[in-house]
């Protein structure tokens, strides 16, 4: 059971990758209908998949592995939780965006977007991006036993 609740927890976090990396490609350039909507799909699906992360990981903290001391005296771990967090507040300005496409999207319109807002919010899904990828780097730490605070 506990490589199964692993392995959805890892899948989880590759949606999430891949949902931002085909954001920052759909934002490379002014979105159409059609490119809005997909946009849309992919901040939904980003924000499931953040949420199962967070259920996932906290039932693999709490019940599945080592337990809440083991990982609360691991600077990785805390790293790797600091990271995900940021990401996450850095998510909002994109999402907020997308959700004011909706009203010109329902009407099938292609929604009207400045090209230096467009430009911000690629800027903060790579860095969400970058922020997240440096998870996978704690992860690799903990899973070597780098960080342990003792306790």
């Amino acid at each position: 059971m506990n490589a199964f609740v692993a392995f959805l927890h890892h899948l989880c976090f590759i949606v999430i990758m891949l949902a931002l990396f085909a954001e920052i490609l759909l934002l490379k350039d002014a979105p159409t209908l059609a490119t809005a909507v997909k946009i849309r799909r992919y901040d939904t699906m980003y924000g499931i998949a953040a949420l199962l992360v967070l259920v996932i990981g906290g039932l693999r903290v709490m019940v599945f592995e080592k337990g809440a001391a083991y990982y609360m005296h691991n600077a990785a771990f805390m790293a790797k939780m600091g990271l995900f967090i940021a990401a996450g507040l850095l998510s909002v300005y994109p999402t907020v965006v997308f959700a004011k496409w909706g009203k010109a999207v329902k009407q099938g319109v292609a929604p009207v977007i400045p090209d230096v807002v467009r430009g911000r919010v690629r800027l903060v899904v790579h860095v969400e991006a970058g922020l997240l990828l440096l998870m996978v780097l704690c992860a690799a730490m903990m899973a070597k036993g780098i960080g342990s605070m003792g306790g």
